[in-house]
């Protein structure tokens, strides 16, 4: 049995999840302080990947990175590398169908957050890199961490989008979804089925993690409610 297409799917998903681990919290934390109008209207931009069908995304990529479209062409001109139909363009069709759902979950996560722990370090002169790592990031750890989980998910199942801009070939694009259609088309019904056991399994794990981190940390934000910061904070620490 040829594992390539679950490296690739696991090699695939985990650099997404990487790119839409950063993409999500930059996006998550900045809108969430934008008027409400404004908000409204990049959420929407945002969000409208997690709507559309992923075969429409597809389409869209490859209006954006095929060859003979501005970007695709500029890279391949300048570099002599091609967007499409490479193991790495199944990264671009993840990232894009993958991110809203971290996003929207990180803004909730952010939203929820009591503002008056930000302000009390503020008044301290606590810088605000501090405040976002070590006050607001603890605060909202459980919806950032069952954001990026699920996000790893959606990126390991991702199909529509990922036919279109990746395509499928055997030990070089092949992933876990595009292999079992592949092996449906050609009436290899025990293959796919082979390869739709281990997508339940892997999908299984996940769901069960999430539900564990979940648990973990509302246990640990019960016992140790964030505390106001002190002027102690504010003063620098010997060497």
């Amino acid at each position: 049995m040829d594992l390539f297409p679950l490296w690739n799917s696991l090699r695939v998903a985990a650099i997404s999840t990487v790119i839409i681990f950063f993409m999500g919290i930059f996006f998550a934390y900045y809108i969430a302080k934008l008027p409400r109008l404004l908000k409204g209207v990049m959420d929407v931009i945002l969000t409208l990947p997690l709507v559309l069908p992923p075969t429409v995304m597809g389409y869209l990529l490859l209006r954006v990175f095929g060859p003979k479209r501005i970007i695709g062409a500029w890279v391949l001109e300048m570099f002599n590398i091609k967007l499409t139909m490479t193991w790495w363009s199944a990264i671009f069709a993840s990232v894009v169908v993958a991110f809203p759902l971290m996003y929207r979950t990180a803004r909730g996560a952010f939203e929820s957050f009591d503002e008056t722990l930000a302000y009390s370090g503020q008044t301290l002169g606590l810088r605000n890199s501090y405040i976002f790592w070590r006050i607001r990031m603890p605060y909202c750890m459980q919806g950032i961490v069952a954001a990026t989980v699920l996000a790893f998910a959606r990126a390991l199942g991702e199909y529509g989008a990922t036919s279109m801009i990746a395509g499928y070939t055997p030990g070089k694009t092949a992933t876990i979804s595009t292999t079992v259609y592949q092996l449906w088309r050609t009436n290899d019904d025990a293959g796919a089925m082979q390869w739709v056991l281990i997508n339940i399994a892997i999908s299984a794990v996940v769901l069960l993690a999430v539900n564990m981190l979940e648990r973990r940390y509302g246990k640990t934000t019960k016992k140790r409610t964030p505390r106001a910061p002190t002027q102690t904070d504010a003063l620098p620490k010997e060497s």
